[in-house]
């Protein structure tokens, strides 16, 4: 069965891997960060941690507790997919884009189960959804009292890291589930910071063009496999809770939003509910100290004005930290590493694994494995992983024989500096930079 809220999910990790609960009071100013950085440090990536007392800013207890590493091991992601193995996804997205209509008519009837799976996947619409027990609205709105930490010193303010930021295409209808970080601003403002080739930034851009105030929803908690698709580097076209669906096995439950159309994970912990309005000034977020190790500069990014805060009865704040690697989002990464190579098999098919480590920050290295057979094909799948979406941020893709672990960096390295002549093999080009990179 798979898992539909975070309660359910803190439950899975307590009976099958490790959580530790934290009942003295702490801080959601750098404290959390600093015991959380820790943990993640620790070999195998540390055990989860829920801080059932966490302290505002300033001393106050918060009254709702607060969820760190929830993802920070490959056993938790399996958890929360519902899989003993991540490749156990990966074949299943290797039989679906293996599809072929066969011949005759008893092969066709042995295909509809499969097309009938497919089916299950979109996302459905309840009433009374479990996210909308407690509502705050317009002027009761409070941000200032959510447990929202600060991470780091130098920090713009409170960060919201881990919340599924749900807009919408104003021209084709598409929504859109992204992962950005949020600055919380005053009681009932926040930043927005999503990069100018992100599809919530470029749905604002189309409304801000058109003079549209853009609705806004931000879902926190939830059921895990949604958690974690709003990470994944989906096609514009692909909405996030069709794909978690198809990782659940069964269909996301929506909901309405209370003050816009956005329809919202019935299950979540904390639904903020706002707009945008095209007539504002950028606000400044930053800095905020990134998963490279360093702070991202401040820059001018959209405000959002919250019309509403809903919630379920007993909600839990999740939350993530980012800094030097080993940390909590390597494993959201490795996840997508693991369930995306078959989709990446369709265009080159001659890739036979790829790894990203830790220590190369997702996308900054790559190790690949092909299939050889014949000279300069390196060369040709270096300029296709490139052309991948967010694989084109990539600074350095190291490509080696099929018999090469790239799974075991230091093997790929092994291999790499001994058999590379740096005339012939070295290749040096240009692309886009993330706008995190310090």
């Amino acid at each position: 069965m798979p898992l539909d809220n975070l309660r359910a999910f803190l439950d899975a990790i307590d009976e099958h891997d490790t959580l530790v609960r934290v009942t003295h009071a702490v801080s959601v100013d750098k404290e959390i960060t600093e015991i959380a950085d820790r943990c993640m440090k620790s070999p195998g990536g540390g055990p989860a941690l829920l801080f059932a007392r966490p302290a505002l800013p300033g001393g106050a207890p918060s009254r709702y507790p607060v969820a760190v590493n929830l993802f920070g091991s490959e056993r938790r992601m399996a958890l929360a997919l519902g899989v003993q193995c991540l490749d156990d996804i990966a074949a299943r997205i290797s039989e679906l884009v293996a599809l072929k209509v066969p011949e005759g008519l008893l092969g066709k009837l042995a295909l509809l189960p499969r097309l009938a799976e497919v089916a299950k996947f979109p996302p459905k619409t309840v009433g009374r959804p479990a996210c909308q027990e407690t509502v705050v609205k317009d002027a009761d709105v409070d941000l200032t009292q959510l447990p929202a930490p600060i991470c780091w010193p130098e920090d713009g303010g409170p960060y919201i890291t881990l919340g599924g930021v749900i807009t919408r295409d104003p021209v084709s209808g598409v929504r859109n589930v992204g992962m950005y970080r949020v600055q919380v601003l005053s009681k009932n403002t926040l930043a927005m910071h999503w990069q100018r080739h992100k599809v919530g930034a470029a749905h604002w851009r189309t409304m801000a063009e058109r003079g549209e105030t853009m609705p806004v929803a931000i879902a926190l908690g939830g059921d895990p496999a949604s958690i974690y698709s709003a990470s994944a580097p989906l096609p514009p076209t692909i909405d996030e809770f069709l794909f978690a669906g198809f990782l659940r096995g069964e269909p996301v439950r929506l909901s309405k939003a209370v003050t816009s159309d956005l329809e919202v994970p019935a299950e979540a912990d904390f639904v903020i509910e706002g707009y945008i309005d095209p007539r504002d000034e950028l606000v400044l977020e930053g800095p905020f100290g990134d998963h490279t190790g360093f702070y991202s500069l401040p820059d001018y990014y959209p405000k959002v004005h919250v019309t509403a805060v809903t919630m379920r009865d007993k909600p839990v704040w999740p939350h993530t930290i980012v800094g030097r690697p080993p940390m909590e989002d390597y494993y959201l990464g490795h996840a997508t590493e693991r369930i995306f190579l078959p989709l990446l098999r369709l265009t080159i098919p001659e890739i036979v694994d790829l790894h990203m480590p830790a220590e190369g920050i997702f996308h900054n290295l790559v190790f690949v494995s092909i299939d050889k057979q014949y000279p300069g094909q390196a060369y040709k799948v270096m300029s296709g992983l490139w052309g991948q979406g967010l694989m084109s941020p990539a600074k350095v893709m190291v490509v080696v024989a099929k018999d090469v672990n790239v799974r075991d960096p230091k093997q790929a390295w092994w291999d790499a500096h001994n058999h590379i002549d740096p005339e012939r093999d070295v290749r040096f080009t240009m692309g886009p930079i993330d706008v995190l990179d310090h």
